[in-house]
């Protein structure tokens, strides 16, 4: 699958929603359409269509037990689109190493943490930090 239509794919609201709901474990389809109408306020075909382009576009599979139809997330998708993002990581990461620089800068000009510590640890410090102001 190509990037783009990876993106194409994930740029629907609805559809990152579905994708969200089968990552906590495999879904019937009618639980996963009940949320999605519930949330969305959309039909049962709707939804269906939905569930029908993450299948053909891989990001999901899908498997008959009787009657219901399981979704479960296709992880080697999401690994390609993390790929390609890989090449921008460094971006926010060199911001979030500079965050943990001042915010250990801050501590010990207010008599916290002395010393540096290591770099590693002020950028999980910082990333943790950053998420929980955030709500990322």
């Amino acid at each position: 699958m190509g990037h783009v239509h990876a993106f194409d794919v994930l740029s629907d609201p609805v559809r990152r929603r579905i994708l969200e709901l089968l990552a906590g474990g495999e879904r019937a389809s009618g639980d996963v359409t009940g949320v999605i109408r519930g949330e969305f306020g959309i039909s049962q075909p709707a939804v269906s269509q939905h569930l029908r382009v993450l299948r053909e576009s891989g990001f999901t599979t899908v498997r008959a037990e009787g009657a219901r139809r399981l979704y479960a997330v296709d992880p080697e998708p999401l690994r390609e689109v993390d790929d390609w993002l890989g090449r921008f990581r460094g971006f926010w990461e060199q911001r979030l190493d500079a965050l943990g620089t001042e915010l250990a800068r801050g501590r010990r000009e207010r008599g916290g943490t002395q010393g540096g510590g290591d770099r590693g640890a002020r950028t999980r410090s910082a990333r943790s930090e950053y998420e929980e102001t955030s709500g990322d």
